[in-house]
Order: C-alpha cells, then sequence, then structure tokens
C-alpha cells in the first residue's frame, strides 16, 4: 500500500514539475513481478510462494483478466454488464385473465418475498400491495391462471426496510408533508379513468443476478425506493396488476434510473416480447451493432417519457402523407392508439385495400373488423413506421385473426383512437423486436428477435414458474396507460445525462494532479 502511495506521489511531482518544462521518469513494476512480491513480502509477514501467482499460470491470467474487467467497469461507470430479477429475466402473459399486461418475478426485502409485477415503460415507480386497506384479492382462486397466491408487503417484516423521509429528494416537499421527518407519501394517477395507486414511499433491497461476459454469475441486492400500495383503485381493483407495478420510465424513481446511479449497470435496458407473449427484460443492455436507433424526444424540455418522432406510416406499399406523429413506447399498453386525424387516414386506407366485407362485432373493441373466410390479406397484412434518417420499424402482426364461429372467420384491425394529440405505441406493435431504450445516449433501439437470441439465455435465465395458460385473446377494453403528461407529487423529474463539455486546450497543474488523483485511484482498486 505504502509503495503505490510513494509511486503516485512521484508520478505527481514529475507531472506538474512538467508544466514548467522539467521532465521525470520512472521505472514501472508489474503488479506481479518478482519486485513487487518482494514489497509485498516486506509489509506481510505470512505472503508466501503458495498464495503470489505463478507467472503465465492459469490463476496468474485469472487476476489479470479480473483487473482489466474492473478498470473496464471503473471507466464505464458500472459494475456488472447486465443484471435481471433473482428469479430469471423471462417475461410472462396470461391474456385476459390478467389484462392482457406482461408480467415478472420479483425478490423484495430480508427475508425476500415475491411478487408478480406488471412491466411498465409508462411510468416511473414500482408498487407493490402492502399492509393493504384497498387492495385487489391476492388469492390464486381470483385467478385463473394462476397457480399460488400472490404476496402483500410489509415494511415492519423486512429488516432493510426504511420510510423515505419527506426530506428526500425524491419526495416532493409539497406533498402532504407536514416536516421534513416525516414519512413520504404518494398518489400516483394513472391514465385509465379512476385508477390509482396511493400510500408511502419505501427504501428496500430488490434481489437480483448478474450476467457477466467473462465471470460467473453472481447475487447483487440493489437498493430502490417502491411504493407501499396501501390504496389502489379503477383497473388495479378489476384484475390489472393485483401483485403492482414496476415502472420502467425515465424518471429518477424508476428501477432502470436507480441501478444506474448506484453505478451497477449502464444506464440503459432492453424489452423483448415475442409473438407468443413471452418475453425477456435486461437492467444494463445497451443492444449490438445491428440496432437501429432513433432519438427520444423532449416534451416541453424534460425528458419524462420514452417519445419518438414517427415520420410517415405506410399499409402494404401505400405510404400515406401528412402522417407524422410523436408517440409513446409504452410495453404496459395492449393496443396501439393514435391522433384522430392520424387514425381516421390510417383505417380509411386500411378499409379501401381490404376486399373482405366489414362487419360489426359487439365482442370486440375494434371498429374494422371484416369476414376473411374466402378472402386473403396478404397485401395489407404489413404496417411500417419511418423514423428519423429514414430506420424503418416494420409491425410483424398489426391484425387479430380468430374464427368468430363455425361459419366464418374475422379480422380486426387492432388500432384505436386516442383521446389527445399524441399516439401510444404499445404491445400489439412491439412485439418480435429486441428493444433498447438507451437512456444514457437518449435514443430508442430495435431489433426483429425471438427474445431467445440475447444475452441472457447465455446465462441460463428462465422463468422459476410454468404456471397459467397464455389466453390469446385481447383485453375487451383499454388496459391501464400512465397518464405521462403529469408528474405525480411525490416524485422529482427525471435526471438524463447532458453531454459532456470538451475540455480547454490548456491544462494548468491542478488538472494533472486531479488526472493522477484519477489513475491513481484506479490502480490502487485495480491491483
Amino acid at each position: 500500500m505504502a509503495f503505490r502511495f510513494v509511486l503516485c506521489l512521484l508520478l505527481a511531482k514529475g507531472l506538474v514539475e512538467g508544466t514548467v518544462a522539467l521532465t521525470f521518469s520512472s521505472k514501472l513494476i508489474h503488479v506481479y513481478s518478482d519486485e513487487a512480491k518482494a514489497v509485498w513480502a516486506s509489509r506481510r509477514k505470512n505472503l508466501s510462494d503458495e498464495s503470489w501467482p505463478k507467472r503465465n499460470s492459469s490463476e496468474y491470467f485469472r487476476l489479470l483478466l479480473g483487473s482489466d474487467l474492473t478498470r473496464q467497469r471503473m471507466k464505464l461507470g458500472s459494475q456488472h454488464d447486465f443484471l435481471y430479477p433473482s428469479e430469471g429475466s423471462q417475461t410472462l402473459f396470461f391474456g385476459d385473465d390478467l389484462a392482457s399486461l406482461h408480467y415478472i418475478w420479483i425478490d423484495i426485502g430480508t427475508p425476500n418475498v415475491s411478487f408478480l409485477v406488471a412491466l411498465d415503460a409508462g411510468s416511473d415507480l414500482l408498487w407493490v400491495p402492502c399492509d393493504c386497506i384497498e387492495c385487489a384479492p391476492l388469492s390464486a382462486n381470483y385467478y385463473n391462471a394462476l397457480d399460488r397466491d400472490l404476496s402483500e408487503y410489509s415494511p415492519s417484516l423486512s429488516s432493510t426496510s426504511r420510510h423515505l423521509p419527506c426530506s428526500h429528494q425524491l419526495c416532493n416537499l409539497t406533498s402532504k408533508c407536514k416536516s421534513p421527518k416525516e414519512p413520504c407519501s404518494y398518489n400516483y394517477q394513472y391514465y385509465s379513468a379512476n385508477t390509482s395507486s396511493s400510500g408511502l414511499l419505501i427504501e428496500d433491497k430488490l434481489h437480483l443476478k448478474s450476467y457477466e461476459k467473462h465471470t460467473a454469475q453472481s447475487s447483487v441486492e440493489a437498493s430502490i425506493i417502491l411504493g407501499c400500495g396501501r390504496r389502489q383503485s379503477g383497473d388495479y381493483l378489476q384484475g390489472a396488476a393485483p401483485d403492482g407495478v414496476m415502472g420502467l420510465g425515465p424518471g429518477s424513481i424508476s428501477v432502470p434510473s436507480l441501478l444506474a446511479k448506484a453505478g451497477l449497470i449502464k444506464d440503459s435496458f432492453s424489452i423483448c416480447l415475442n409473438e407468443n407473449d413471452s418475453g425477456r427484460i435486461l437492467f444494463g443492455d445497451q443492444g449490438h451493432t445491428s440496432e437501429q436507433y432513433t432519438p427520444f424526444l423532449p416534451i416541453d424540455g424534460d425528458f419524462f417519457a420514452y417519445v419518438v418522432a414517427v415520420e410517415s406510416l405506410c399499409i402494404g406499399s401505400s405510404c400515406l402523407k401528412n402522417t407524422g406523429f410523436q408517440a409513446l413506447i409504452d410495453t404496459g399498453t395492449s393496443f396501439t392508439y393514435l391522433p384522430d386525424e392520424i387514425y381516421k387516414l390510417v383505417v380509411s386506407e386500411f378499409d379501401k385495400q381490404v376486399s373482405a366485407p366489414r362487419i360489426n362485432l359487439q365482442e370486440y373493441p375494434w371498429d374494422y373488423c371484416y369476414n376473411i373466410s374466402s378472402h386473403e390479406l396478404d397485401n395489407i397484412s404489413t404496417f411500417k413506421l419511418t423514423f428519423s434518417k429514414n430506420q424503418t420499424f416494420r409491425i410483424h402482426n398489426p391484425l387479430f385473426t380468430s374464427p368468430s364461429n363455425q361459419e366464418y372467420t374475422i379480422t380486426c384491425l387492432t388500432i384505436m383512437q386516442a383521446d389527445d394529440n399524441y399516439a401510444t405505441i404499445g404491445q400489439n406493435f412491439l412485439k418480435g423486436y429486441h428493444m433498447i431504450f438507451d437512456r444514457e445516449n437518449v435514443r430508442f433501439g430495435w431489433s426483429s428477435s425471438n427474445c431467445e437470441d440475447n444475452k441472457g439465455d447465455k446465462a441460463n435465465l428462465t422463468a422459476p414458474w410454468n404456471g397459467g395458460s397464455p389466453n390469446p385473446l385481447p383485453a375487451n377494453q383499454q388496459q391501464s396507460v400512465p397518464n405521462t403528461h403529469s408528474v405525480p407529487p411525490a416524485f422529482a423529474g427525471p435526471a438524463l445525462h447532458k453531454p459532456a463539455r470538451a475540455p480547454p486546450r490548456g491544462m494548468m497543474a491542478s488538472h494533472f494532479l486531479s488526472l493522477v488523483s484519477l489513475l491513481c485511484s484506479l490502480f490502487w482498486v485495480s491491483h
């Protein structure tokens, strides 16, 4: 330790004097050389030949590789390549029985308790039913797809939990706080009518597993903030997310934001939803070279949602004019919603291209359904969105097709009319893609995938439970779509990375000292 400290001081002296035209040289000593061994032996009486790695041995190379990985992660600002929930990275889908949302098992607290939470890229907060006053039923008897009861969280039963005080930066002091030491409350309102979750904010441990390129998997306990959801309303009492929601939005309180801020991962995550309604989620995933990308857009100067710009929309071989719009990418919404004028253009063009007779079906929520028993729809079965720089996003299956009865087969265009002037791209357009929410570079990426070829599968990431019978029928009502136009009272705004300014051409001695301090820190930790 003293040896490295002296080396850093000498290096600092040389750099500072170098600024006034002096020259300094120093002998470099390899961390596992005989000279380094002699230094360590003089400091530690019990250092033996057996404990020192032999040059070019497997242990020697393993230690060097470990040092390389440590330095690389320090430079990248993250400790792990990827993280995923301790019960596996696989997402689950249960059809209508659980409101056609995608779910994943997570473990929270000490001792850990398992929760089946819905994944929602359109909101920020992770909440679970907790010390319930008004919550959805948690018994498996209420849900056809479940073969075990769901859980309720209680902070008093977790040794690692603590109430978030009103003085915390992620609590809005104007939100019913009478004093800075008082527990912080939240009231999160969602887009669906009268749908909300309210309670107290808690800090506790989220149990994760790491996937590393060159090392074995390990367990990680990450400090996160979650909502102790004492009261739920609306859709959350009617079968949507009965065991909680994991908000994946860009806000400071979301799980991806907290993991990145703690230096555990790069500020990015991926979701893959395949055509069979299962998928994967990986925290820290920034994609690969084959991805296409389009930038996220700020709304009123702020990045509080994953909004992209669509320049045009094509149906079959026909590309519509004046169909540019802004769209929220939202994995928590079952269908795709278009602004009124865009919706009218799209359904009008779609209707022109369909030769089958249009029919009115009360059991489905869509307006454009057809009897296709004796017709082919290959010419209009493909939709395409065009983003900036001519990046294309092909919709793998914009239609819902099913035998309505023994007499005929129906198909419906699964696009809905939005209430607002922005669009929402939901699950029906997102299936079949490995999607990258690259918050560090403020962009959305995608590439076609069956969700079995991403990095998580190499680590044998599997779901711990195979319960449920996925129902291919979509929900007959609009799902819970978070209101991205208002920030819930308990939360601070999202903190996205800003581009670093270029350093000045001339550097003073103090800048050299700062650089040396960083280099010495890297040397110290690595070795």
